[in-house]
């Protein structure tokens, strides 16, 4: 008699919970998690309990940014040059030959790995509603293979 040994079943992979939010909406701890400033600009009088972690190279650039709001530039227009910061790279890696710094990669990938464990949330200073902010696009972004 042939004893057959079955492999329990691969486990399903976590899946990603990466949220958005305005810094100014009404904390909730327990729904949030680890909580993204992800601007340039820290905002004056914005206190430091309002985020767990500010990381201002996932902000826009101000000029990129002051361009959007004023009109200057298309929604279409600030998705497009938004990513190319994101993934910009050229300054830095012209004083490496070797290694390469590939723009934000390594702290969006991290960003995937976090929210792989638990609930990250990418804040702003945008409204809550607000349609056309890049905390959607950094969303977009991190929910998809970078």
């Amino acid at each position: 008699m042939l004893l057959r040994i079955e492999e329990p079943p691969e486990p399903e992979p976590l899946r990603k919970m990466i949220k958005t939010k305005s810094v100014y909406s009404a904390k909730e701890p327990k729904k949030d998690g680890l909580r993204i400033l992800a601007t340039r600009i820290r905002g004056r009088g914005l206190p430091k309990s309002e985020y767990d972690v500010w990381m201002a190279n996932l902000g826009p650039s101000q000029r990129l940014l002051n361009d959007g709001k004023t009109g200057k530039i298309t929604w279409a227009q600030f998705r497009r040059l938004y990513r190319n910061e994101l993934f910009e790279s050229d300054s830095f890696d012209k004083k490496n030959g070797v290694i390469k710094n590939h723009g934000q990669k390594f702290t969006l990938r991290l960003i995937q790995k976090l929210a792989k464990k638990g609930t990250v949330t990418v804040m702003c200073h945008c409204a809550e509603d607000e349609p056309d902010c890049h905390r959607h696009i950094l969303k977009k972004l991190l929910d998809g293979k970078i």
